[in-house]
């Protein structure tokens, strides 16, 4: 039997644990499945790939995208360039490879809804998918700014000195943070969402709620707007080709 699983923290909330098992359902597949590793601390992580027979790979997620870098004996060109892994294989030898998939699940589920006036975003957070979202608008060619509670080399603007004219200037707003991830469903980033117009994309990374509070006073300002949903199940299903059992 082949084992797969999920790395996290807090996870049983989770998508891909389901997702796998629907996936291994519909589609026949009775010799894999899909685990949740929820663990307190990185340094559990070897224990983890010692103990667990039939061990093939592992998705990563809050907080460890970054952590797990160090543990893992090869990383591939694009999760290196992006500085986070969401995507551990288990060769047969027993080594282990990092890959990165957020970036394509975000790429291909953003692509068709870009204009030609969408040329700058806003980034709102700082963790491990925030790295994947930037990759993407590098090769996309769209400028971005990270927005932080501080500033730091990377991040030049703070929640604190965002206004409406900044807002307005920046017409993809991206949320990779976790507010208003279920059950906390009243909060959301502190944007000036009075800037926000109908040539603006919210995106939010967050899938449960379908609908958070900042896409609804994104959709309240007749922005277009989009959850995560896509975007996981592309990134799950590029996974589930980097194993390829």
């Amino acid at each position: 039997m082949h084992k797969l699983g999920l790395l996290g923290k807090n996870i049983s909330y989770s998508f891909s644990r389901n997702y796998f098992k629907l996936k291994f359902e519909k589609e026949g597949i009775s010799d894999v499945i899909y685990d949740n590793f929820d663990i307190e601390d990185i340094s559990v992580f070897p224990s983890i790939i010692k103990n667990t027979n039939g061990l093939k790979g592992l998705n990563v997620t809050i907080p460890y995208k970054q952590a797990v870098m160090p543990f893992l004996d090869k990383i591939d060109k694009k999760a290196k360039a992006i500085g986070a892994v969401n995507t551990i294989k288990i060769k047969k030898n027993g080594k282990l490879v990092g890959y990165n998939t957020d970036c394509y699940g975000f790429k291909k589920s953003i692509k068709h809804l870009l204009k030609p006036h969408h040329r700058k975003a806003l980034i709102l957070g700082t963790g491990g998918a925030s790295k994947a979202i930037a990759y993407v608008l590098n090769e996309l060619k769209i400028e971005y700014n990270f927005v932080s509670r501080t500033t730091s080399k990377d991040v030049h603007l703070t929640y604190d000195n965002l206004n409406e004219t900044i807002i307005k200037e920046f017409d993809i707003i991206i949320n990779c943070t976790p507010l208003g991830t279920f059950p906390n469903v009243e909060n959301c980033p502190n944007i000036p969402y009075e800037g926000i117009t109908e040539k603006h994309i919210m995106y939010d990374l967050i899938y449960n709620p379908l609908e958070t509070k900042f896409l609804k006073l994104g959709k309240e300002h007749n922005a277009i707007t989009i959850n995560g949903l896509k975007m996981l199940e592309l990134q799950a299903e590029k996974s589930w080709s980097i194993w390829n059992l």
